[in-house]
């Protein structure tokens, strides 16, 4: 699943993300765990690891499209 990022905290490494069915979900700096990334930006699209459905969906883990 792909999305933009909406918003970033970078002293509490939180955002959110708006899907590109228009949907916001919000993630916290356990979704950032383990993948290098210190700072994202608001308009960068990330490829996202979600877990749940509807109201339950969980952001589990984020990346940069544009890295490997």
């Amino acid at each position: 699943m792909q999305a933009t990022v909406s918003r970033f905290d970078d002293n509490t490494r939180a955002g959110a993300v708006l899907l590109d069915d228009g949907v916001e979900l919000s993630f916290d700096a356990e979704a950032l765990r383990g993948t290098g990334l210190r700072l994202l930006r608001p308009g960068q699209r990330v490829r996202l690891e979600v877990s749940g459905a509807g109201a339950e969906r969980r952001i589990e883990g984020l990346q940069i499209l544009t890295l490997a």
